[in-house]
């Protein structure tokens, strides 16, 4: 199977849900800063939403021009990664609407967490389609990144039940770990390519 429409689906599905998550953004009814004020948290769990589906879209992207073709499971597995995505524009919302409180800050890194576990599934079908000594394989490796940020979206659901804003910082501490694109897969097809 080809893996063109899998990409092209997927393009669309992000596409719609950043779309979501900035016709959440309400205009204040004023034109002050004080008028603004109030709608801070929700900008801002925003920004960092769109960071979080910029960076999956980036790398969903790399991982896929890496593989030469897809399964019925990788099909499955990228529709269940979408599902989670889909869920962000609830979260971000329910998150910045109430500032920052415990059970928002709870759900959005369950959907954070989940995210990452199925983005991890799927690269791993794909790993199973195309075999050890693919492109993709020899380019993840042992994926410490992915492994450790699974990890860190654990502590952080564990840590909010403390106080929300450790879970946030975590949350944004892993934005800031993948915000560089990952160059292994570049650097692999690049080598491959000699």
């Amino acid at each position: 199977m080809t893996k063109s429409r899998l990409e092209a689906f997927s393009d669309g599905v992000i596409a719609i849900i950043i779309t979501i998550m900035v016709l959440e953004l309400k205009v204040p009814h004023g034109a002050t800063l004080d008028d603004i004020s109030p709608l801070l948290p929700v900008f801002l769990s925003y920004v960092l939403s769109f960071v979080y589906v910029g960076i999956y879209w980036n790398n969903h992207h790399h991982m896929l021009h890496a593989a030469r073709r897809v399964s019925g499971g990788v099909l499955w597995a990228n529709l269940h990664l979408l599902f989670w995505l889909s869920l962000f524009p609830f979260v971000t919302g329910w998150m910045g609407e109430n500032h920052f409180t415990r059970v928002p800050t709870l759900a959005y890194g369950g959907v954070l967490l989940c995210a990452a576990v199925s983005y991890y599934v799927l690269q791993g079908r794909i790993l199973a389609c195309e075999g050890n000594d693919s492109v993709l394989a020899r380019a993840v490796g042992s994926d410490l990144k992915g492994k450790g940020s699974i990890v860190l979206y654990v502590c952080a659901i564990a840590l909010a039940f403390v106080t929300p804003w450790i879970a946030h910082s975590i949350y944004v501490l892993v934005a800031l770990l993948w915000l560089v694109p990952d160059r292994r897969i570049e650097r692999t097809l690049k080598d491959e390519h000699r």
